[in-house]
């Protein structure tokens, strides 16, 4: 049985694994994809894990003794399924306790997002610091809190999900129901639905980004994105007060939330001054999984 650190990233169209001599290496022993499949439904995605964990032991010659999982979605404290995950398949299921009985091994469970934080508070762009927010601008908006290094869930198990925090009322439809939501004002494709509205064209964000000096309506999409940045972050930053704030996902590549983005935030945050780091992740696409390994860490040595 293994002594490393085991990780899985359960994503929308991959699911990732990963063995790590220790917990804070950045070089893993192995590293393996397997497509999610998520349309054959949850009993395939259950068995596309199992097979990778299987793969995952092959390769490094060893079993697991503990196994930590990124997740859409939040594991629900009290009855212990899957909720607020937009792999729709997931909801309402025992992932842990399957996974933990088919594996017969201890299972640390979280939001992707908090995994992405946890990774770049221990390793990348947030390292050094007591206090990081990880944010998650992609199809999506996630996020997640690391204090003193260690992931927090919360009570309910949603722990830093402002991507569904009403910034908006009466605004666009959000898949969680509501209208308004974070989600809509900053993911890629609602940002991309703008610019189509506008131009009757579909074009991807970044060359949104790139056409913004000389297409108006490029424009005025990243004007949008840089405001709605600034407040929605000022919201979490006027509660938390996080030492850094580490930025992920695809919307995350746009030069002009470090420049005109991080202004705009000054002019929001209840503060004279703007302290906390706005910063770019380090890890790139390496953070959910390495996260998702480094959830097995507070029981044991870190440096293991």
């Amino acid at each position: 049985m293994s002594d490393h650190f085991w990780g899985i990233d359960l994503g929308g169209t991959k699911i990732e694994g990963v063995v790590l001599p220790t917990a804070t290496s950045s070089e893993p022993l192995s590293r393996l994809r397997l497509p999610t499949e998520r349309d054959r439904g949850y009993e395939h995605v259950r068995r596309q894990i199992v097979h990778l964990v299987d793969q995952l032991a092959d390769a490094v010659g060893e079993r697991p003794t503990r196994l930590g999982i990124g997740t859409p979605g939040v594991l629900d404290p009290k009855t212990r399924q899957l909720k607020n995950s937009n792999t729709t398949c997931l909801i309402g299921q025992p992932l842990q306790s399957d996974l933990e009985s088919e594996l017969n091994v201890e299972i640390d469970l979280a939001n992707d997002a908090n995994c992405f934080a946890l990774a770049e508070a221990r390793l990348g762009a947030g390292r050094g610091a007591d206090s990081v927010f990880g944010i998650i601008l992609g199809t999506g908006v996630g996020g997640g809190v690391v204090l003193d290094g260690r992931a927090v869930h919360g009570c309910q198990g949603i722990a830093g999900e402002w991507g569904h925090n009403v910034m908006e009322p009466g605004g666009r439809q959000c898949y969680c129901g509501l209208r308004g939501c974070v989600e809509t004002l900053l993911a890629g494709p609602h940002l991309e639905a703008r610019y189509r509205e506008a131009t009757g064209r579909s074009v991807s964000l970044s060359e949104i980004a790139a056409a913004a000096s000389e297409d108006t309506d490029a424009a005025a999409v990243i004007d949008h994105l840089c405001e709605w940045f600034a407040r929605c972050v000022a919201s979490v930053i006027n509660i938390l007060d996080p030492e850094v704030v580490v930025l992920g996902g695809g919307v995350s590549n746009v030069e002009a939330l470090y420049t005109r983005g991080i202004e705009t935030l000054r002019q929001w945050v209840f503060n004279d001054e703007l302290h906390t780091r706005i910063a770019r992740n380090e890890l790139g696409d390496s953070a959910g999984v390495f996260g998702a390994a480094m959830l097995t860490a507070p029981d044991r040595s870190e440096q293991a």
